[in-house]
């Protein structure tokens, strides 16, 4: 099992604030310097590091997916560093866990900022939406694991696949095709409170609009994880499916229901968030047949050769089981990455330098996601994701049964910010 490298509290602000007080070229001062090989830099570049942090959950709702997602992106760094690192210098992570808990990852954040130059991971839509007007006014580029659509809006946002809303239409469009749902259905849909839930909700509300079909909505609070009532209420309503933005132990609940209720047949349609591995050690392994996933990313068993690669390095130095999330986590290194690269090109490491190299680049995760374009402020880097079903015989116990695509209701989907 990983250690979490939390720190606590009291202790990790003190040691903040004593590195802060340390003058080092471009380290934490925030002063502009010019420093090896004229690269200017401010927060968290030095002569010998780039300084990055994460802010994830590895003690709350979604600490399955926090761990792996964590140790994803650690995969990346040790590969980046392996290879020289990025313009010369090697990449270090600071991590905080903030266990699922907006307040606690607003103090965190406070305390790690002034080392980092940017923030590899912030985990979770209420941790981005509360930590979004200080990333931008500290012009700390960020890649949120959450991908609410109001996320675009911000130009300190890097927002690494697609959105919840795309995500849910995309899975939608595919049980569609399979004729599993029809034109003029009724279909209802469990959400989560928040940006997560409700962006969920508005991908189905784009998605039924276009095909005459009518949404019943059901909303849950994340502490709820007993769905017995809400598919009682969706089978009074007669619908032909059920759609989750919910947490993996939600969605869980609720296929085991719709089997005991009766409802098993009918396809689950859920979005990335909504599935981990370790739902198969629980009585809703044999309720999955029909849940089908719409995500960005590629599953930890796909056969490519970058999930092949990433797969035997993690092997080799974790214990955790194998998941999704690790791909996801190596997929924000690399997005990540080609800004760092680019930034060093143009000859600016500060965190206004990141801001502006992330609008000029383009991003081949060879795989992990569908080609990721930032050129476009505001608007989503990609509209194509996977659709996958469980596999209890693969690693990660997934498998894609449509490869990337981008359906027509997720190309006339609407991105407010998109400029």
């Amino acid at each position: 099992m990983r250690k979490i490298s939390t720190a606590v509290m009291a202790g990790a602000i003190a040691l903040t604030l004593s590195v802060a007080g340390c003058s080092t070229k471009g380290g934490s001062t925030g002063a502009q310097k010019s420093s090896k090989g004229g690269i200017k830099t401010d927060f968290g570049v030095t002569d010998s590091t780039i300084n990055l942090g994460m802010l994830v959950d590895e003690s709350g709702v979604f600490k399955v997916i926090g761990i792996a997602q964590a140790e994803g992106s650690e995969l990346w760094a040790d590969d980046v560093n392996a290879a020289g690192g990025v313009c010369g210098r090697q990449i270090k992570i600071e991590t905080r866990d903030d266990g699922y808990n907006a307040e606690k990852a607003v103090t965190l954040y406070a305390a790690m900022k002034g080392n980092l130059v940017g923030m590899l991971q912030v985990l979770g839509s209420p941790i981005v939406a509360a930590l979004k007007s200080q990333i931008l006014s500290d012009n700390m580029l960020s890649i949120p694991a959450s991908w609410a659509t109001g996320n675009l809006a911000s130009p300190a946002i890097l927002q690494v696949g697609s959105t919840y809303a795309i995500e849910m239409i995309n899975a939608m469009s595919y049980v569609q095709k399979q004729g599993l749902i029809k034109d003029g259905d009724k279909l209802g849909i469990i959400y989560i409170t928040g940006e997560y839930g409700g962006d969920g909700l508005l991908g189905a509300q784009h998605y039924v609009a276009s095909h005459n079909q009518t949404l019943v909505p059901i909303q849950v609070t994340g502490d709820n994880n007993d769905m017995s009532s809400a598919i009682t209420q969706l089978k009074s309503k007669g619908v032909s499916a059920v759609l989750v933005t919910t947490t993996p132990v939600q969605m869980g609940s609720a296929a085991t229901q719709m089997a005991a209720q009766g409802l098993g047949a009918l396809p689950l349609i859920g979005v990335n968030p909504t599935f981990d591995p370790t739902l198969l050690q629980t009585p809703a392994k044999s309720a999955l047949g029909h849940y089908y996933r719409g995500t960005f990313i590629a599953p930890f068993d796909a056969n490519k050769p970058i999930t092949q690669k990433i797969a035997k390095e993690y092997e080799a130095k974790y214990k955790d089981p194998e998941q999704d999330g690790i791909n996801i986590g190596y997929s924000f290194g690399l997005a990540y990455q080609a800004v760092l690269e680019r930034a060093c090109k143009d000859k600016d490491m500060t965190r206004q330098g990141l801001m502006t190299a992330a609008r000029k680049i383009k991003v081949d995760t060879q795989g992990l996601t569908a080609p990721l374009d930032y050129s476009k402020q505001g608007d989503v880097a990609t509209r194509s994701t996977f659709v996958e079903q469980v596999d209890p015989a693969a690693k990660g116990s997934l498998k894609i049964v449509q490869e990337l695509n981008e359906s027509p209701e997720a190309k006339s989907f609407n991105i407010p910010s998109a400029k």
